[in-house]
């Protein structure tokens, strides 16, 4: 009798090298679930079918690196956006460049494609949120009323209002028939990463940076729920096709949620570290993340995901696959009025145009065809997804689901228990104490890669940097000494524990003595006490409060502020780094034009003893801003969302030159 091999819920796919440079952005295609589009410091946007090592193609044509990519509908067109506010359209078909859409002044932070015309939304560094027109090469509309950069745009399913997330803590929705904006939703507490459509219902869906994922009612415009205090930043989000549940991409790991009430009906353990984008095919979760030059995609078996509470907690056996359950909430809320006419025929008329623009192009569009090209570096593979000989079947093949490997052995490791299933087990563990993910499969690699140390430690982590657990372990004299005895393998790894148990007792106490100062005295007595203790942990775990209530910022305190940021945005820590940048851009923004306006004021008749002081400090401010303006000058350059960050700040201090 044959045995049933019990599979993984959750696994590696494929690990490749994608650029010759860092990766900036990566995103999948809705459409098939099978393309992915990676976009890196090497001005460049290279195609690639899921699960298989080679590049497809690759698209040339901007000269700064790729900040941001879409794929339409359909998957036949593709657009990026760079650092220099420049936006690229290629006709994957045609494999040629058909649009170049200049208007931003900033980075090209978000970008999204209209589910039936053919428009473009895109969100930028300037805060502008610009509609184009792909057929025409122009822009539409522009919205102006984010504060700082938008991060996310999304089209609604009927195509009449567009969505934007933003760093200044706003939700917006815009209409786009009347050009103005409907409402904005304020609630979030930290900068908004993402935000999504029901595929259904008038209802809305947005993650954060807070640790929050917020659900918004598009009729009455309020919040339906809130799921609060996960452990790490929401960065993705994406709802089941029939709208049933909200599965949301943290670090390491994916949760299923529901709105009415808030819960989550489960979490799986996926090692992914910072997820980037999601997409379902085959009733399979595919996630895609990247790490310097290389990208990595995961699969997650949905078939194994409780989706609603309708579903009996317990052990999931393999030979009963879990059903989708059927969506309660229509009745609950308006559904979207699609056009009534079919997608085909705009898409066609569109074509049409398009065709007849690539036979007659303007001599700017010349130009641009000359500078852009497409590499096609794998003929049969662009033939069999972009060319097919069916014309019917436009998207990549529908491949069959990803095989799921086999579980690993008990005695090789142990894959992570789901709490739905640690909850019927005798031996439960608790919710905060899973087990480690399990291992991963064979990579498929079109590269051989070799680690290194990274030159900014992030501030989220599985392991320590540079360390390895068997260098904690005796070394084993032969192969049949492999097993170790408990208490000589604890007696390894607790060598530097009583060290770290100084290092931790010694910040408590320096913490505090300056709670204390500051219970007695002010906030700038308590800076002063933390700055000369001289451990800069005491003066982040300080800021990291005073960032959260800017009433508490006076024009002293920055005098006293600004040194330590100079250190901070100069620290190899990167949770350091963002205190810092999250610091000098409420003085930038608070204090920065009183600078420079009582700088440039004539000088007063008489003595004036608090205009002097305040005059004295303003150049005390002043020149340690133009010293911190060369440090944010010289990482300006740096990629993704750490690199973003100091090209903010270069834009808020640009008044200092």
């Amino acid at each position: 009798m044959a045995v049933a091999v019990t599979t993984k819920t959750a696994w590696k796919l494929q690990e490749i090298m994608a650029h010759s440079s860092n990766v900036s952005s990566v995103v999948l295609g809705k459409g098939s679930g099978r393309m992915l589009a990676t976009g890196g410091d090497d001005c460049r946007v290279n195609i690639w079918s899921v699960s298989k090592p080679n590049c497809i193609m690759s698209l040339t044509g901007h000269t700064t690196p790729i900040e941001s990519l879409q794929v339409n509908p359909n998957e036949k067109l593709i657009v990026a956006g760079s650092r220099s506010g420049s936006i690229r359209v290629w006709d994957l078909e045609a494999a040629k460049v058909l649009r170049t859409l200049p208007g931003h002044k900033a980075n090209i932070c978000s970008l999204h494609f209209h589910p039936f015309g053919s428009f473009v939304a895109s969100g930028s560094l300037d805060t502008n949120i610009k509609l184009w027109d792909v057929r025409r090469k122009g822009c539409i509309f522009t919205f102006k009323g984010h504060t700082e950069a938008v991060r996310c745009l999304r089209f609604s399913p009927d195509g009449k209002w567009v969505a934007s997330a933003a760093d200044d803590h706003t939700v917006k929705l815009w209409d786009l028939t009347a050009g103005k904006l409907m409402f904005e939703f304020t609630g979030h507490t930290g900068p908004v990463n993402v935000v999504e459509f029901h595929p259904n219902e008038y209802l809305l869906a947005s993650g954060s940076s807070d640790r929050t994922v917020r659900f918004w009612d598009l009729e009455k415009f309020q919040v339906v729920s809130c799921i609060e205090e996960e452990a790490t930043p929401v960065r993705c989000v994406l709802f089941n096709p029939d709208g049933c549940c909200l599965y949301s991409g943290f670090q390491d790991s994916l949760r299923v949620y529901g709105w009415e009430p808030e819960r989550c009906f489960d979490v799986v353990l996926v090692n992914w570290g910072k997820v980037a984008d999601l997409s379902i095919s085959n009733n399979q979760l595919i996630g895609v993340s990247f790490a310097q030059s290389t990208v990595s995609s995961f699969v997650v078996d949905l078939s194994r995901v409780p989706k609603s509470d309708s579903i009996p907690h317990g052990l999931i056996r393999d030979d009963q696959p879990l059903v989708p359950p059927t969506p309660t909430g229509s009745s609950l809320r308006r559904i979207y009025d699609r056009p009534s006419t079919s997608c085909s025929k705009p898409q066609s008329r569109v074509k049409h145009n398009s065709e007849s623009e690539r036979h007659s192009p303007s001599s700017e569009d010349d130009r641009d065809e000359k500078e852009s090209k497409a590499e096609i570096q794998n003929q049969e593979d662009y033939k069999e997804i972009f060319q097919p000989k069916n014309a019917i079947c436009r998207t990549p093949p529908r491949n069959e689901p990803f095989p799921a490997p086999p579980e690993d052995e008990p005695g090789t490791a142990k894959e992570a228990l789901k709490p739905s299933q640690a909850a019927d087990v005798q031996t439960s563990l608790p919710k905060q104490e899973l087990p480690d993910p399990v291992q991963r499969p064979p990579i498929a690699s079109s590269a051989s890669l070799t680690r290194t140390e990274p030159s900014v430690i992030p501030a989220a982590r599985n392991e320590p940097i540079g360390l390895k657990a068997s260098d904690f372990l005796p070394a084993v004299k032969n192969q049949s000494q492999t097993e170790l005895v408990d208490e000589e393998a604890m007696s390894q790894i607790r060598k530097g524990h009583e060290t770290m148990c100084v290092v931790l007792t010694s910040r408590h106490k320096n913490l505090d003595a300056v709670r204390a100062v500051w219970s007695t005295s002010d906030i700038k007595n308590s800076l002063d006490s933390a700055v000369a203790i001289n451990d800069l942990s005491v003066v982040v775990d300080l800021l990291n409060i005073v960032n959260q209530k800017a009433s508490l910022w006076k024009l002293d305190l920055c005098t006293t502020v600004l040194p330590q940021i100079e250190k901070l945005l100069q620290s190899k820590y990167e949770s350091y780094v963002q205190t810092g940048c999250t610091s000098l851009k409420l003085i930038l923004q608070r204090f920065l034009p009183l600078i420079t306006d009582i700088l440039a004021a004539p000088p007063s008749v008489g003595v004036d003893i608090s205009r002097e002081e305040r005059l004295h400090k303003c150049k005390l401010c002043y020149k340690q801003l133009k010293n911190i303006s060369n440090v944010v000058k010289n990482k300006s350059g740096l990629s993704g969302r750490h690199g973003s960050a100091f090209r903010e700040l270069l834009l808020l201090m640009a008044v200092l030159d």
